[in-house]
């Protein structure tokens, strides 16, 4: 006669069995996870709550040194992309459950509570339900910041071109010049310069004057303000 071998699974389910019931096994079960969405909602809590904490107590040895930013370099990147860095109380979509999972372990491994949450994303994912590339911040203390997960879309690769005139006011006067520029090459002047003198270069100072107004009164008028602006107001553009 062939004796079945046990298996691992029955192995372990008679072992079980030996040391809690059934019923004991599920109230712990219970407990664990009722403990965990209380720690959960509590962290969700803290998200949507203004906070003016700019320092947690990390554990330096446990911190992974590719999610530790400056707030220099956090800044750089937002004007040149375009984004706001704003306190997480201000996010208006929701956070994924991935990010409040890294926040638990976080606060685990490193036995503190975190607060004062900042997330890095485009001026619309504070606004309106659509958002692309957020990144989740803590403070560190003395201006660092420790990135504790991206989601969402990545941002087009086009985008940094295509914000890069409104970046301030020097990338705005030196693409009115450039189009500018372009639109007095691309103007006939030959029957023009023969009665006026010096005519391309009247041209091109109506040319820069139109564009600088038309462009500016449009831009203003939207409401809208240059990148190293508004990187961190918490105040609705049109």
């Amino acid at each position: 006669m062939i004796l079945n071998k046990p298996t691992l699974i029955e192995a372990l389910l008679k072992n079980r069995k030996k040391t809690i019931s059934e019923k004991e096994l599920l109230n712990e079960v219970k407990a664990i996870l009722d403990q965990n969405e209380i720690e959960r909602n509590q962290i969700k809590q803290t998200l949507e709550t203004e906070s003016s904490t700019n320092a947690n107590k990390f554990e330096l040895d446990l911190l992974e040194t590719n999610s530790i930013f400056h707030i220099n370099q956090i800044k750089k990147v937002s004007i040149d992309y375009r984004l706001r860095f704003l306190d997480s109380s201000l996010f208006k979509n929701e956070i994924p459950e991935e990010a409040i999972s890294k926040i638990s372990n976080l606060e685990k491994t490193h036995n503190t509570n975190l607060s004062g949450f900042k997330i890095m994303a485009p001026s619309k994912a504070f606004n309106l339900k659509k958002y692309d590339d957020p990144l989740l911040f803590a403070p560190i203390g003395n201006d660092y910041y420790y990135l504790i997960h991206k989601w969402g879309n990545d941002l087009a690769w086009y985008r940094r071109l295509l914000v890069l005139p409104i970046k301030n006011i020097v990338n705005f006067i030196v693409f009115c010049l450039i189009i500018s520029l372009i639109g007095t090459y691309l103007t006939p002047t030959n029957s023009l310069s023969k009665s006026v003198e010096f005519a391309p270069i009247i041209i091109f100072l109506f040319m820069f004057k139109s564009m600088v107004a038309s462009i500016g009164y449009y831009f203003f008028m939207m409401g809208k303000n240059f990148n190293d602006s508004i990187w961190n107001r918490a105040f609705k553009e049109n």
